[in-house]
């Protein structure tokens, strides 16, 4: 027996990610336009690390709050108050060690071994991998595509809902196709959940990227107090701090000392100073995720229209989130497709089979970088595709 058949066995299956394969091939290479991870091309605003070094200096460096220090959880609070014109007290709001430790976290408190989630496809595949290691199954259902555009079929969800279903997992605006569930959506979703007895578990880390203006709808403008809904969320896309590895989670009170229990016996807790620095973004960083908002808009359009005039790329600019889902003439298999463009262009993208059901022929770019290198990402992938 080897040494790695000897581990558990769902560890054994736990899939490589298709995006971090594409990105170890050709990480660091002189040129690169990278375009693969969801992430901006900004470092975290001064003010927000000037206040995590103050907490460092200070000797904010021992063990804290389980649930999250009450100042960042007030601060929470307030945001959702600001943005989603909600009143929810502290007591619904759990800081974790990144938005992916909030979904194992609501993963482990929503399912046991042999339940199944059902989410929509394609996906980010961290949600059906974090259900499987669990011990849980992962049942996807693909939107539907057409002329660019991506929908949710609701008796699609309907037909895939089974005795051992717990719950619903729906993310909007959607990594990676940019779908972005209407209010309709959300209450017919609500409906359904409702009338099986399901947990919705919301993953609104896009919410703000919404390029209509505003936000984007929400489970908070419709659900009642007593709905079972639990949000899963992350600093790291509003503000800059992909590499902080902070989230929180959104959920009602009564599940409060369940939560603390789950994320006390996975990492007990999140390290001070950097929940000050994660304070100040909150309070302060308005302006910061404004311009975010606005740069992304604009990468979105000079990649999206140069993207379609070549008259090879079926997609349309997408309502949110921070991707261009491309389908392009002649891409058969995307994992391919994309070490063979990064080879010949320098363009960095995501292969689409990374993303499970649906996601086959297609690519992903994120375009939440500088006008400038997506201009020069755009021309070089143009160039490539019309010599397909």
């Amino acid at each position: 027996m080897s040494i790695v058949s000897s581990l558990s066995p769902r560890a054994i299956r736990a899939p490589e990610s298709g995006i971090v394969e594409v990105v170890n091939y050709a990480r660091g290479r002189d040129g690169l336009l990278p375009l693969w991870v969801g992430e901006g091309d900004l470092p975290t605003p001064e003010f927000i690390n000037k206040a995590a070094i103050e907490a460092l200096a200070g000797g904010e460096t021992f063990y804290t709050y389980q649930r999250g220090i009450p100042e960042l959880r007030q601060a929470l609070s307030d945001y959702y108050a600001r943005h989603f014109d909600v009143s929810l007290s502290a007591e619904h709001f759990y800081v974790t060690g990144s938005g992916m430790q909030a979904i194992q976290i609501a993963v482990q408190a929503l399912t046991s071994p042999g339940d199944e989630l059902v989410y929509l496809t394609p996906a980010w595949p961290n949600i059906a991998a974090a259900l499987e290691i669990a011990g849980a199954r992962s049942v996807g259902v693909q939107l539907t595509f057409e002329r660019g555009r991506w929908a949710v079929d609701l008796d699609r969800i309907a037909a895939a809902i089974t005795p051992r279903t717990k719950g619903l997992f729906i993310n909007t605006p959607s990594n990676p196709t940019g779908w972005t569930a209407t209010r309709d959506d959300l209450t017919a979703i609500l409906a359904l959940a409702r009338k099986h007895d399901l947990w919705i578990m919301a993953d609104e880390i896009y919410a703000r990227y919404y390029f209509a203006g505003g936000r984007a709808p929400s489970f908070l403008d419709i659900m009642e107090l007593d709905d079972k809904i639990m949000f899963v969320n992350s600093f790291s896309k509003n503000w800059s701090m992909t590499g902080w590895r902070v989230g929180w989670i959104v959920a009602p009170p009564h599940t409060g000392q369940v939560l603390e229990n789950l994320i006390q016996y996975s990492t007990s807790g999140v390290a001070q100073f950097i929940q000050r620095g994660a304070v100040v973004a909150l309070n302060d960083g308005d302006a910061f995720v404004k311009a975010n908002i606005e740069k992304a808009r604009h990468s979105r359009d000079i990649l999206c229209e140069a993207l379609i005039a070549t008259n090879r790329v079926e997609t349309l600019k997408p309502d949110g989130a921070l991707y261009a889902f491309l389908k392009i003439d002649g891409v058969a298999d995307s994992r391919k497709a994309a070490i063979d463009i990064v080879d010949k262009t320098g363009v960095g993208l995501a292969p689409g089979a990374a993303f499970g059901s649906g996601g086959e022929l297609f690519l992903r770019a994120c375009f939440l970088r500088d006008p400038v290198q997506i201009r020069m990402a755009a021309d070089r992938l143009c160039d490539y595709i019309l010599k397909l």
